[in-house]
């Protein structure tokens, strides 16, 4: 599966079709969704899909539709046409097997400033329905992973911002998710503390075989070897591998073949407006 061209850019309805991977087998199938709030589109027929272990990254516009499209997913928002799915089970249908599947780190932090790092993950395991003594197990072993074990005792108020998101990727996985959504994941973070986050995800495709879905508005955190889908005012422009869109678009890199998709006008290295 390749991304739309440039030269039917704006002209109808652009090839969104899931690459080699179906719906039954995606780590999330999207198909056919769209939301509206009043009048006001928000996404309009949308449809692609994330294959297990696999990294992809959802760039947009704010305002784009993203952070709707995460609602969708994670039943915050009910559907109102179209199809999601996460390995198979149907998210409108069965949303307790669905989710069950399913790790989410949102833009909004919501951890507990006055609790510790161990405190924070053993009150979300609790409700997640995990064992005390499971928990602090689960704990331990996220934290190793996630490079916070000699925090643990901290109290989150005293980490550091990309501390703070390290924590809260660990807390998306103590169910032990076979999907994790990440929307904006490294927004405020200084350069080395998104590099950390982004590496650490990474090597949760390729050391767990956890499928990623990257909402992301930063063109430095696509690799050319990334599945990429490009949003724009609802509706999917690109879908493929960043380097196929690229290439595709006559373009040069993933911030000129952005603009050639969209038509937004973009600084060279910087993120999208």
């Amino acid at each position: 599966m390749t991304a739309i061209s440039a030269t039917n850019a704006g002209q109808g309805s652009p090839d969104t079709r899931p690459r080699d991977v179906s719906a039954a087998n995606a780590a999330l199938s999207i198909a056919g969704v769209s939301h509206a709030y009043g009048a006001r589109r928000a996404l309009i027929d949308v449809s692609f899909a994330v294959a297990p272990a696999s990294f992809t990254a959802l760039l947009g516009l704010n305002g784009a539709g993203k952070t709707t499209l995460f609602a969708l997913i994670t039943r915050l928002f009910g559907i109102q046409a179209g199809h999601i799915g996460i390995f198979g089970n149907d998210v409108g249908r069965a949303p307790g097997e669905a989710l069950r599947l399913l790790g989410v780190v949102f833009q909004s932090r919501t951890l507990d400033l006055d609790l510790s790092v161990t405190q924070n993950l053993l009150y979300h395991a609790a409700l997640h329905g995990i064992a005390r003594r499971e928990a602090r197990l689960r704990s331990d072993d996220v934290l190793t992973r996630i490079g916070l074990a000699d925090r643990a005792g901290s109290k989150v108020r005293d980490l550091s911002g990309g501390q703070m998101r390290r924590l809260e990727i660990a807390r998306a996985l103590l169910h032990r998710p076979r999907l994790l959504l990440l929307d904006e994941a490294t927004v405020g973070l200084d350069v080395k503390a998104r590099a950390d986050i982004l590496h650490h995800v990474r090597q949760l495709v390729s050391e767990q075989g956890i499928g990623v879905l990257w909402a992301t508005h930063l063109f430095d955190e696509i690799a050319p070897g990334d599945d990429l889908v490009v949003l724009h005012q609802g509706r999917v422009l690109g879908y493929g591998p960043a380097q196929n869109i690229i290439a595709e678009a006559g373009a040069r890199d993933i911030n000129s073949a952005f603009m050639r998709l969209t038509g937004a006008a973009v600084e060279p290295g910087g993120p999208v407006p």
